[in-house]
């Protein structure tokens, strides 16, 4: 059987370039990207894309869907790191672990719309619990967000290590787009199956990748009864067998010290934290950790590719 082709459009980029250090010691599939005189150039990316097996798009959401048409032209299989086609009901959304069917419709599929980093680990915490009746669809959800600034691509990085002194070092984190229907929002009330959109609230902190998420469940939002150790045993269950999504117990959560929650634990990794903890008045937290470059986003991606082209679905990946 032929080498798999796999080309990269949008290499330059942050995503792309991560996508680039996991596929680099591979000898399963064979690469392509274009010399840095090609890279924007509509007739070699065309070509490019046309000659692959897959591609991935690593572009604005504009150009992500310009070059998704020439892929469909092509029927070359595609991966789509950016927003514009994950609440497309015509696009498969890449996130395996959300049902127990979900891999076996990435493997089949020719579009795949990758997730965003802040909904993969809020979609794989709340879903399971709206579908085991321990949280109502029309529970109103918070979740507030604290990222690296890489999440932003290179403005973002730019602004944060040079363009800018006060936030050299900063002490605290920086809010943003707290007045806006952030671009994430539609994809969570959507594959978290919620009524109504989550109150979002997203932060960047002075770290380049890492991500926390912290989602409050107030006591009346659940259901009688409903403990944080009921809320445990769901998710435990659900991802039981799942390499890439690790759900701590109880005891080692509630045993946190100052730095457990660090943001930054699972960098480079492809894996999704989720930590549930328990309140003496009823409520219940959830913290997740995830890398925002990784599984939010090259190593997702990565994994998509994999389940697409019949290759294992850890192959490159760190768990």
């Amino acid at each position: 059987m032929p080498t798999p082709k796999v080309y990269i459009d949008g290499s330059a980029g942050t995503t792309g370039l991560r996508i680039q250090e996991r596929l680099a010691n591979r000898n399963d599939i064979e690469v392509k990207i274009l010399p840095e005189g090609d890279r924007r150039d509509p007739g070699q990316r065309r070509a490019a894309t046309a000659d692959a097996d897959l591609t991935i798009l690593c572009l604005p959401d504009d150009a992500a869907i310009e070059a998704a048409a020439w892929a469909k032209e092509s029927e070359t299989k595609v991966i789509d790191a950016s927003s514009a086609h994950r609440v497309n009901d015509n696009w498969t959304f890449g996130l395996p672990e959300m049902t127990p069917d979900q891999r076996e419709k990435i493997a089949s599929s020719q579009t795949v719309s990758n997730p965003g980093c802040y909904p993969t680990g809020m979609i794989l915490s709340i879903r399971p619990l709206i579908e085991n009746g321990l949280l109502g669809k029309d529970a109103p959800i918070t979740i507030h967000a604290l990222s690296g600034y890489s999440g932003g691509g290179k403005k973002l990085i730019a602004k944060w290590e040079d363009e800018q002194p006060d936030l050299k070092n900063l002490p605290f984190e920086s809010p943003y787009a707290l007045h806006a229907v952030h671009k994430h929002v539609p994809e969570m009330k959507k594959y978290a199956g919620l009524t109504f959109e989550p109150q979002f609230m997203p932060s960047v902190g002075p770290f380049i990748n890492g991500m926390r998420l912290e989602i409050p469940l107030h006591k009346a939002v659940l259901p009688e009864n409903v403990t944080a150790t009921d809320i445990w045993k769901v998710l435990d269950h659900r991802y039981a067998n799942e390499q890439f999504v690790k759900i701590h117990g109880i005891e080692s959560a509630l045993a946190y010290s100052d730095p457990a929650f660090d943001p930054r634990s699972t960098n480079d990794t492809n894996r999704c934290d989720i930590s549930v903890i328990p309140n003496i008045l009823g409520h219940v937290m959830i913290i997740i950790q995830i890398d925002n470059l990784g599984k939010g986003a090259s190593g997702a991606a990565v994994q998509n590719m994999n389940l697409m082209l019949g290759l294992p679905e850890n192959a490159g990946l760190k768990a």
